[in-house]
């Protein structure tokens, strides 16, 4: 079964964020939120976006990850990205995402 919704995951100071099968404006409607009140309460100094369940991504999805870059910069961490298959690695090549994150 697809997972529908974002998963949040705490490994020492990076939150990793599961990403769905489908990351558009219903899958990130909340992740914002979740990521800030994460962050709060967390010495979180890296965002590790896990795209390894994802196999959709519009322009929603976009304007998460630049959001949450944007959020890690102000606060001196980093932002990357993870699992990509080759048609998610496209979107983002395309995007211009791999100039201000990279894949790890």
């Amino acid at each position: 079964m697809e997972q529908k919704e974002v998963e949040y995951k705490l490994l020492g100071r990076s939150l990793v964020i599961c990403l769905p099968y489908e990351v558009d404006d219903h899958s990130c409607q909340n992740l914002k939120k979740d990521t800030d009140e994460i962050i709060k309460h967390n010495p979180v100094n890296r965002i590790i976006f896990d795209f390894t369940k994802t196999g959709f991504m519009d322009s929603a999805g976009i304007g998460a990850l630049l959001s949450r870059y944007r959020k890690m910069k102000a606060l001196g961490g980093e932002t990357v990205i993870f699992g990509e298959d080759p048609r998610i690695r496209r979107i983002l090549k395309l995007s211009g995402i791999y100039q201000i994150m990279r894949s790890i």
